[in-house]
């Protein structure tokens, strides 16, 4: 079954329930094909609004398949941040990361920020665009 790792943005919009993430979401979770990855979840529990919302984060480690990171994928993200940046276009290390671990997992990463279409130039990750 295939995996999607749920970029921070599209979180956000959900727990907002704006469409349409809301409704993308939810069908993921019914599928049950979400993955998640340590970053995200501390993105997500450093703009958390309430305690409640931190508790719901923190339930994502034994909800969702957990995608470990490496030496190996920090390692090329840090080097598709290096060649983005020689090539004039700047993208985040941790956005960088999140590219390697959809890659390296082969899950497909749902993200409403479409720096993930340059990086996606070097880092050949299956991305969806909201």
């Amino acid at each position: 079954m295939a995996k999607t790792l749920i970029d921070t943005s599209v979180w956000i919009n959900f727990f907002r329930k704006k469409e349409p993430c809301y409704a993308l979401v939810s069908q993921l979770l019914d599928e049950q094909t979400i993955c998640t990855a340590g970053l995200i979840m501390a993105e997500l529990i450093q703009g958390a609004k309430t305690d409640k919302e931190v508790d719901i984060i923190k339930d994502f480690v034994s909800t969702f398949e957990y995608l470990q990171d490496t030496p190996h994928i920090w390692l090329n993200a840090a080097e598709a941040a290096y060649k983005l940046r020689r090539a004039g276009t700047t993208a985040s290390l941790a956005d960088c990361l999140i590219a390697s671990l959809a890659l390296h997992y082969d899950a497909g990463l749902l993200s409403l920020d479409s720096h993930f279409t340059a990086i996606q130039a070097i880092v050949p990750f299956k991305n969806s665009l909201i």
